[in-house]
């Protein structure tokens, strides 16, 4: 349900001179200020902890090189630090709040922006064809607690963003990013069909209240193909989970535990390819799973189901 303005918290945006600029100024007050203004305070349940540093919310919007007529996403605007700099910047900004008081109130505390959508919701249950059209960038600072389900539903979703600008927890973007050695399910599986990359970490002392794990700056660039050339990639992604199944394993006990396949199976599929199966799973590279992913579909393995990978982290 879209949600109208509230007019006892409007602000006051003043103009800033200059083409290059933000056309209107973000004001920046604390978050916890806001709150009390709305008789409210952080909801643990939500896992809600507000960016309070507009320095970083400034580097999110740089780093998603938005122009004055694309389309911006926004999951879990809260207060509206980064949504005022989006609304600044962006032809228009579409905000998904699963906070129904903060969905209310968000259009008010921003002065009612004419360019500002938001739309009350848990964003894995809100279908997106029905607030966005492509094209389209995501910026938000995700929910931590639902960080990867956010992840695999834009980029594995049927409307897909051209560009991801999020905040996560440290240790999940280092996933994403991770390359063979260290590489995790949501790393492998994400890489079918993006470059990301950490631009900055972010303390503690950014957010109000301060979370007690560190945090960082990730952009996702979708790729127009899958990375994989394989016949389905839904199947692909359910291979790579049974391959992680046990990732402290070696490779040939984890995968045939995870797809319910012969140990010898796997080994001589691993062999054929030239894949020493004894290795752990995250020293793969992504082209290795490829290549057994082909041989095992060849020796007639189901390798995969229909409903595809899931969504866990891995």
């Amino acid at each position: 349900m879209e949600c109208g303005s509230h007019g006892g918290l409007r602000k006051a945006i003043a103009l800033l001179p200059g083409a290059a600029e933000p056309r209107v100024k973000p004001r920046s007050r604390h978050p916890l200020a806001v709150l009390r203004e709305l008789n409210r305070r952080p909801d643990r349940r939500l896992s809600q902890s507000f960016l309070s540093d507009p320095s970083v919310a400034d580097a999110m919007v740089r780093a998603a090189d938005i122009g004055p007529t694309d389309v911006v996403l926004e999951i879990g605007p809260g207060l509206g630090i980064l949504t005022q700099r989006l609304v600044s910047t962006a032809g228009s900004a579409v905000c998904i709040e699963v906070d129904r008081s903060l969905a209310d109130a968000l259009p008010g505390i921003l002065g009612s922006p004419p360019n500002l959508r938001v739309v009350h919701g848990d964003v894995l249950s809100v279908d997106l064809s029905n607030v966005v059209t492509e094209p389209y960038s995501v910026v938000a600072s995700l929910p931590y607690h639902i960080a990867s389900p956010i992840l695999f539903k834009l980029v594995f979703g049927a409307l897909r963003p051209g560009r991801i600008v999020v905040m996560l927890q440290w240790e999940v973007a280092a996933r994403v990013v991770a390359r063979p050695g260290d590489m995790t399910y949501l790393g492998a599986a994400l890489g079918t069909m993006v470059d990301a990359r950490i631009l900055r970490r972010v303390a503690p002392g950014s957010f109000a209240p301060a979370p007690k794990v560190r945090s960082a700056i990730l952009r996702l660039d979708l790729l127009p193909e899958p990375r994989v050339r394989v016949g389905s990639l839904e199947h692909f992604l359910a291979f790579l989970r049974a391959g992680f199944a046990q990732p402290r394993k070696q490779l040939h006990n984890s995968l045939s535990q995870g797809l319910g396949a012969e140990r010898s199976t796997v080994q001589a599929a691993a062999a054929k390819v030239g894949i020493d199966s004894t290795r752990r799973p995250g020293h793969m590279s992504l082209e290795e799973w490829e290549r057994l992913y082909r041989e095992m579909e060849d020796r007639g393995v189901r390798v995969g189901t229909e409903d595809g990978g899931g969504t866990e982290a891995g």
